[in-house]
């Protein structure tokens, strides 16, 4: 027995054969012109000649001469053994032998964050839910997992004693029974976990949710100043 420590598309109009196809032609083209070559978004010079090169671009492989478009729209204007001077995106670039760029920017995805303020006695509590229930939580980076008493586990509807894995815990009182059972989900701020293991104290403590090591493990913790800060991550 494991012991733990708690703490629809628009129509065109057709081209005929009366005076004016033309104009319909012409109207055609322009309308058509802006979907066939759409923006690039990646290109990577994988070979170099006299006004020749071998690019990838947008995983396509292309052999480019001097003055000719690829379907994507990148036009090499000139070449050597060293680098190419390419056109696209009616920009001009210089790349190198095996040089990528990426030319459309991505901001980075924003990670969830949690700044908790410590209480008078230097504690970090902050509000939060167990599978969508409110709770209060003590952060506790002593404690193996997260834990709640009895009363608490039956608050939130936590069959315990039909789900729950029994074992046996050291607190401050001595070893006591416990049950592990699995959260569907943890959340505090913007930070939600799912599947989070957690301790139900058979008794009356920790009066607070203790928030363990089964969450904080799977959160980046750091500290400015008194201040801590949780961030979910990547």
């Amino acid at each position: 027995m494991p012991i733990e420590h708690i703490t629809t598309p628009h129509r065109l109009p057709r081209p005929s054969s009366r005076p004016g196809t033309t104009t319909w032609l012409c109207l055609l083209t322009l309308l058509l012109a802006p979907t066939l070559a759409q923006a690039v978004e990646s290109i990577t010079v994988v070979g170099l000649f006299a006004d020749r090169a071998v690019v990838v671009i947008d995983g396509k492989r292309r052999i480019l001469s001097a003055g000719n478009p690829s379907p994507e729209g990148v036009t090499l204007i000139s070449a050597d053994s060293e680098s190419a001077l390419l056109s696209f995106n009616g920009h001009q670039r210089t790349f190198k032998l095996g040089r990528k760029i990426t030319t459309i920017y991505r901001p980075p995805v924003e990670r969830p964050a949690v700044r908790v303020f410590p209480t008078g006695n230097g504690m970090y509590q902050i509000g939060g839910n167990i599978n969508g229930f409110s709770v209060r939580f003590l952060i506790d980076t002593g404690a193996t997992s997260v834990a709640m008493n009895r009363n608490e586990a039956r608050r939130l509807g936590i069959d315990y004693l039909v789900e729950g894995e029994p074992g046996r815990a050291h607190t401050a009182s001595g070893v006591v029974t416990t049950y592990r059972v699995s959260l569907e989900s943890v959340r505090i701020g913007a930070i939600v976990l799912r599947d989070v293991v957690a301790s139900v104290i058979d008794g009356n403590f920790p009066r607070d949710v203790l928030l363990g090591n089964t969450f904080l493990n799977r959160v980046e913790m750091r500290r400015e100043g008194d201040i801590l800060e949780l961030r979910k991550r990547r």
